[in-house]
């Protein structure tokens, strides 16, 4: 009997996770020995994508089964609600009043374009939402703005605090706004560009792509991965160069006022609310440990218990 030929797929299990966590652990040690604290980080991150790409293919699974417009919308709105959670709350050192809504805003304006008229005219695939094919590239158009806005109103943002003086003499001058921020804008864009540009110049040279590689990994043939590689390039581009501009656009629009003032008095650089919450509740959490350890009787462990405490809080 001849053999069965190999399978073009492979079956992945929990144990080849394993494996490749392992390299991830093995960076985290490397990093207690030589002293350089990315390992808690680097940690942490890793258990992050196991949980997140966890839940979300079980959400997949459910939503490419129903094959449901509604249900398409619901996990496009809550890709960009994670999205903006992510630049605000975790990403961002600095923010301004309204931050929330512009980010929001500055994802759906470049996202949502982009993917539909992306997915339906460039990529040929027709109703555009196809679950299969609309929500991986999303995903991938809202991971890439992210980044773009984190970096773009970061810069704004600490320029109009540390260099505030050379903007008010722009405008000291007569200049508008936006003339008076245009190097800050210019070089903004520049710096929130730079990774996608860098990308797109050494793809196919020196780098294989993500998309290619799992399409040729899932049987399609090389000159139409690269095909389809190209289209998710570019629509990526011009997903971030867009949440760029929209969202610096807002920055400056309410950091610079209609009075041509700098309103720095609207950016905050400490934590945000909700880890400021967290903090409380933690604290409240811990001081309710403590006044029931304090209460503890003379009973049995209770000198211990007692004593364990006062040199914990020591």
């Amino acid at each position: 009997m001849d053999p069965a030929p190999p399978s073009s797929t492979t079956h992945l299990g929990w144990s080849n996770v394993a494996i490749g966590f392992a390299f991830i652990v093995a960076d985290v040690f490397l990093s207690v020995v030589l002293g350089v604290q990315v390992g808690s980080s680097l940690f942490t991150a890793a258990v992050r994508c196991v949980l997140q790409l966890s839940v979300m293919g079980l959400v997949l699974q459910s939503v490419f089964e129903a094959k449901h417009g509604l249900a398409v919308t619901a996990i496009t709105l809550l890709l960009v609600s994670l999205g903006t959670f992510e630049v605000v709350i975790n990403k961002s050192k600095r923010r301004f009043s309204g931050m929330t809504p512009a980010v929001f805003a500055s994802m759906v304006v470049s996202t949502v374009p982009v993917a539909v008229l992306g997915t339906r005219f460039a990529m040929g695939i027709s109703p555009f939402w196809i679950p299969e094919q609309f929500i991986p590239i999303f995903g991938m158009l809202c991971g890439s703005t992210i980044s773009g806005i984190v970096v773009a109103t970061g810069f704004v943002l600490r320029e109009l605090q540390e260099n505030r003086g050379n903007v008010e003499v722009y405008l000291a001058f007569g200049a508008s706004r936006f003339e008076a921020c245009k190097p800050i804008v210019v070089e903004a864009l520049r710096l929130a560009l730079l990774p996608t540009i860098n990308s797109m110049s050494v793809i196919g040279l020196i780098s294989i792509p993500g998309m290619m590689t799992g399409s040729i990994l899932g049987g399609a043939s090389v000159d139409q991965a690269a095909k389809l590689q190209m289209v998710i390039m570019f629509m990526i581009s011009a997903a971030s160069a867009l949440a760029a501009i929209t969202c610096t656009v807002i920055t400056l629009m309410v950091t610079v006022d209609s009075e041509h003032r700098v309103r720095n008095d609207l950016i905050q650089t400490d934590k945000h609310a909700v880890w400021k919450g967290r903090d409380r509740m933690i604290k409240s959490i811990m001081g309710g440990f403590r006044n029931r350890s304090i209460r503890l009787g003379p009973g049995p462990g209770g000198d211990e218990r007692r004593s364990l405490l006062v040199n914990a809080e020591a």
